[in-house]
């Protein structure tokens, strides 16, 4: 293995080659790390071949020799069902391992994969690029800092239109559905602002193979023991695969108003897109940012033992409790609580 408390960056292996891996091998190469090889169900595959010419990755493969190569950290991007025993399975051989959004299926899987990482001492990141951008610093600071004075309602959307019906999104099996692949951003951003809620109410429109198209929800952040003068925060998530509109946020406290387009943007750099967030009707802007490279730059110096991990294995397991709770709730139509989350 690699010497990582002295190598500039890691030595990478892929899963598969996906199209957020587009995204990724700039960032790990922006960062000083290589791709030395990627692993694909069929690597005799004419895809896997032009992916890999491509990255100029001198190895394609299968998931199982990813695993056995002499790598430093793995990225799993596969469909959300295989998140679980890939990950697993690469840090139980040495690997440190960035796991694409949503890190598993259920908080049990998250569970899971937070104690191998206990147990193997490697670092496991849920892979949210967008938290590494300059503005998403600046929105804690705002609400942290009591700019609002207390937050009493966080609104944010996200939504597209996924046309391809032979998406893996459209899968129960696979783990596909909204809120897995977009209403998990609205979710952790609120859980970044505002920390756990106590309790979710959620409805859907499911599709008839049994995935959510669309769904919104209420979520609570007044306390069981709360009074008339402590009425807290309520929080509203919205996600959908048949809308058409942007990604909006909108915070509203006893003191002042925020408001943003594309909170959860990534790569702004690539897109060359300055972000513009509006507080208390006055825009401050984010110039061009690259998220994806952000992380990787940190994770590898996680990997390294450079600096603490921002958002541990447990911050996921959080996470994955919060969507358990949403699909509780669309599912039954009854309010879920989350004591103690």
């Amino acid at each position: 293995m690699t010497d990582l408390t002295s190598a500039p960056g890691l030595r990478w292996g892929l899963f598969g080659a996906a199209r957020i891996a587009r995204a990724l091998i700039p960032a790990i190469h922006e960062s000083g790390g290589t791709v030395a090889i990627v692993g694909v169900r069929d690597p005799a595959s004419e895809h896997a071949r032009r992916f890999a010419d491509e990255w100029q990755i001198p190895e394609i493969a299968s998931y199982q020799d990813v695993v056995d190569a002499d790598i430093d950290a793995v990225y799993n991007p596969l469909p959300n069902h295989l998140h679980l025993p890939w990950s697993a399975a690469a840090m139980r051989a040495g690997k440190h391992v960035l796991t694409e959004k949503p890190l598993s299926l259920d908080a049990h899987e998250a569970r899971q994969l937070a104690d191998v990482a206990a147990e193997t001492g490697r670092v496991s990141l849920e892979a949210f690029a967008y938290r590494f951008q300059p503005h998403v610093e600046r929105l804690r600071q705002i609400v942290q800092g009591g700019e609002l004075g207390t937050l009493r309602s966080y609104q944010a959307s996200y939504g597209f239109t996924l046309s391809n019906p032979d998406d893996f999104r459209w899968l129960p099996e696979m783990g596909g559905g909204a809120l897995f692949d977009v209403g998990c951003y609205p979710v952790n951003l609120m859980r970044l602002l505002l920390g756990e809620p106590q309790g979710v109410q959620a409805q859907a429109r499911w599709t008839p193979q049994g995935v959510d198209l669309g769904l919104s929800a209420a979520l609570d952040y007044r306390g069981p023991n709360s009074t008339p003068n402590d009425t807290g925060a309520l929080a509203s998530v919205n996600c959908a695969f048949d809308w058409v509109g942007t990604p909006r946020l909108a915070l509203y406290g006893t003191a002042g108003s925020l408001e943003m387009e594309q909170p959860f943007e990534s790569n702004s750099a690539f897109r060359q897109m300055t972000l513009t967030l509006l507080l208390n009707g006055q825009a401050e802007q984010f110039a061009p940012s690259n998220g994806y490279a952000r992380m990787v730059g940190h994770f590898q110096r996680a990997a390294r033992g450079e600096e603490a991990l921002l958002y541990p294995p447990d911050d996921a397991v959080k996470q994955a409790r919060v969507l358990d709770a949403l699909f509780e709730s669309a599912r039954t139509g009854q309010r879920v609580e989350l004591p103690g989350v």
